[in-house]
C-alpha cells in the first residue's frame, strides 16, 4: 500500500460529515456517503488503512494480514455496489477449508464437497457421516431468517416512534411465520451453548471439536457456556464468489479488500488522512460539530462518524459531561471480555503435519484445528477463567500462502496462530512480560502435529490481548467492539434505545463492529450506518 498517497495535504474547508478510523466499517461507510454526494473526510490514526482489517509487509517480502485472516461474510451487496472487484478485490476459496489432525494420527478434512465430507466424517462415525448435510441444512434455515436481520437498523421494540414499531412488528410476523418448531431453533442458536447442540447432532467429538472452535473464537467463553451456539450458522452464512458457505483468503491479504473500498471511497471524492489521530469529538450545543486532532489540527462537520468501539467513542474521545449520565453507565457496563492472541509467523518451508505429510490433499489450504477434546478445551477455558494463560491453549492455524504465492517469497510461508485463551487480566504478571513465553507454548504445541515448524520460524510477530488495545484500539482487546451474546446483539447492542447507529448527540453516529450486527469482516455496520445518516440528512 502506498501511504504516502493517502496522506494528502492538509484540507481547511469544513467537510459534510467526518469518520473517524478507517477500519473497513469506515471506509464502508465514507464510500456510501461520498455516492451520495457528500464531502466527506476519514482519519486514521495508524499509518495504514483498514483497522484490523489490514495487511503490513513487517518483513522483507511478507505481506502479513496480521489481525483479520480469513473472509466470506462480506457483504455482497457492498462488492456490487462499491464494485470492489473493480478496484482489485479478489477472493481466493479454500478447498478443503477445515484440517484437524489429533494426537492418534487420525485426521478429519472437511469442506464444500458433501462427498469429502461423506467420506472424512465416516472415518469416525458413519452416523455422523449420514447426519452432518442435515445438519448443515438445519443452520441454513436458521441463517435464512436471521442473515436479512444483518443489513436492517435494529427497531426499538420500547420506543413510540412509528418506524419502530411497523420494524418490530414486521420481525415479529416473520418470526411467527416460521412456525413453532423453526422458531424455537432460532432462539436456540442465539442462547444455547455449542456443545450441547453438537451433541444433541453427532456422536463424534472429533467432529464435534472441530466444529465446536468456531464457537468460542474471539469469546472468553467454553463451548459449555450459553450463547456460543450463535457463531455456528455463521459457516454456512456467508460466501466466496456466490457460492454459500466457503470461505476464503483475499488476494493479497485481507487488507487488499480495506484498500479495494478506499478507491472507491476515493473514486466517489473521499478524502483519507492516516497518521491523523483524533483526540477529541468536537460538541457543541449537543451537536457534534467536528474532531481535534493530536497534532492540534482541528476539522469541522455537522455530522462525525466514529468507527472506533464504544467504549473509545463515548468515554475517551467525548467529554462525559457531554452525554446523559444513564447513558454512560451503560456503555461502563458493556462486556469487552476476551482472550485471545494472534501470532503471525514467516517460516521458511510449509508446515508438514505427521497426521498427514504434505499437501497433497489441500490440507493446509484451510483452517487446521489444534484442539484433540472437549476436555482440552475445557481445561483450557479453565486456565483462563481464573486469569492465567492456558497451559494447553487452542489454536486455530492458517497457511495462507500455501494458495496465494503474492504474499511470501518463493518456498517461505506465513503462518497465522489465532490463540484462545490469552485472557485480558492476568491474576499475576503482565502480558508484556508473559506474551514471548506464552507464544513459545503454542510454538511447543504447534511441533507435536508438525515438527519442522518450530524450526522454520524465520520472522514471528506476537499480539497479546494487550497489545490489540494498544495497537488497534480495541478495548479489552476484544476483536468484535465487545462480546457477542444476547444481551449485546440486535436491539441491545451497543446499548438498549441507541441500536439505529445514532448518539444521544445529533450528528454523532456510531458505524464500527460495536453496533449491529457486530464483529467479523461483514461492512454491514457501515453500511446501515450510512444508511440512517443519509435518512437523516443533517446537512
Amino acid at each position: 500500500m502506498s501511504r504516502a498517497s493517502l496522506r494528502g495535504t492538509t484540507p481547511t474547508a469544513a467537510y459534510d460529515a467526518i469518520v473517524i478510523g478507517a477500519g473497513h466499517n469506515g471506509l464502508v461507510c465514507a464510500a456510501y456517503l461520498a455516492r451520495a454526494g457528500k464531502r466527506v473526510l476519514v482519519l486514521e490514526r495508524r499509518p495504514v488503512l483498514g483497522g484490523a482489517c489490514v495487511t503490513e509487509e513487517l518483513w522483507p517480502g511478507f505481506q502479513v494480514s496480521v489481525c483479520a485472516y480469513v473472509n466470506s461474510l462480506f457483504r455482497p451487496e457492498i462488492i456490487r455496489d462499491l464494485e470492489l472487484k473493480r478496484h482489485g478485490f479478489q477472493m481466493l476459496p479454500r478447498k478443503p477449508s477445515s484440517f484437524t489432525p489429533f494426537p492418534d494420527g487420525r485426521y478429519l478434512l472437511l469442506g464444500p464437497d458433501p462427498a469429502l465430507n461423506y467420506r472424512e466424517i465416516s472415518k469416525f462415525s458413519r452416523r455422523d457421516a449420514e447426519a452432518y448435510p442435515r445438519y448443515e441444512r438445519w443452520l441454513e434455515e436458521i441463517a435464512g431468517f436471521l442473515e436479512p436481520t444483518l443489513v436492517q437498523t435494529p427497531p426499538d421494540p420500547w420506543s413510540n416512534r412509528w418506524r419502530d414499531w411497523t420494524s418490530t412488528f414486521g420481525l415479529g410476523w416473520r418470526f411467527r411465520s416460521l412456525g413453532r418448531e423453526k422458531g424455537h431453533r432460532v432462539v436456540e442458536i442465539l442462547t444455547a451453548p455449542a456443545r450441547r447442540i453438537l451433541d444433541r447432532w453427532f456422536e463424534s467429538e472429533e467432529l464435534k471439536v472441530t466444529l465446536a472452535t468456531d464457537a468460542i473464537i474471539g469469546a472468553l467463553a467454553s463451548p459449555s457456556q450459553p450463547g456460543t451456539a450463535y457463531v455456528l450458522f455463521h459457516h454456512v452464512m456467508g460466501e466466496c464468489d456466490g457460492v454459500r458457505g466457503v470461505w476464503g483468503y483475499v488476494q493479497g491479504g485481507m487488507g487488499a479488500l480495506s484498500l479495494a473500498i478506499s478507491r472507491a471511497a476515493q473514486e466517489f471524492g473521499t478524502t483519507i488522512l492516516t497518521q491523523a489521530e483524533v483526540t477529541r469529538i468536537l460538541i457543541e450545543h449537543d451537536q457534534a460539530r467536528g474532531v481535534a486532532l493530536a497534532d492540534g489540527r482541528e476539522f469541522r462537520s455537522r455530522v462525525v462518524v466514529s468507527n472506533a468501539d464504544p467504549h473509545v467513542t463515548f468515554l475517551r474521545l467525548c467529554e462525559p459531561k457531554m452525554l446523559p449520565h444513564e447513558f454512560t453507565d451503560l456503555i461502563r457496563r458493556l462486556d469487552f471480555s476476551s482472550a485471545s492472541m494472534k501470532i503471525n509467523l514467516a517460516l521458511a518451508e510449509a508446515p508438514n503435519f505427521t497426521a498427514l505429510p504434505g499437501n497433497d490433499q489441500g490440507q493446509l489450504h484451510g483452517t487446521i484445528h489444534l484442539c484433540p477434546s472437549f476436555d482440552y478445551m475445557e481445561q483450557a477455558y479453565d486456565d483462563a477463567k481464573y486469569g492465567r494463560p492456558s497451559q494447553g491453549p487452542i489454536l486455530e492455524i492458517t497457511v495462507p500462502s500455501m494458495v496465494d504465492a503474492t504474499i511470501a517469497p518463493p518456498g517461505q510461508h506465513i503462518m497465522s496462530l489465532f490463540v484462545q485463551y490469552a485472557p485480558y487480566h492476568l491474576r499475576a504478571g503482565h502480558w508484556d512480560e508473559l506474551k514471548e513465553q506464552f507464544a513459545d507454548r503454542c510454538l511447543e504445541i504447534v511441533g507435536q502435529y508438525a515438527p519442522n515448524v518450530p524450526r522454520a520460524v524465520l520472522h514471528r510477530q506476537v499480539l497479546s490481548p494487550l497489545d490489540l488495545e494498544r495497537e488497534f484500539s480495541l478495548t479489552g482487546g476484544n476483536i468484535f467492539h465487545g462480546a457477542m451474546t444476547l444481551s449485546q446483539l440486535f436491539c441491545f447492542r451497543p446499548v438498549p434505545g441507541y441500536a439505529n447507529y445514532r448518539t444521544p448527540i445529533r450528528g454523532l453516529y456510531l458505524c464500527g463492529a460495536g453496533t449491529h450486527p457486530g464483529g467479523g469482516v461483514m461492512g454491514a455496520c457501515g453500511y446501515n450506518a450510512a444508511r440512517e445518516i443519509l435518512r437523516d440528512g443533517l446537512w
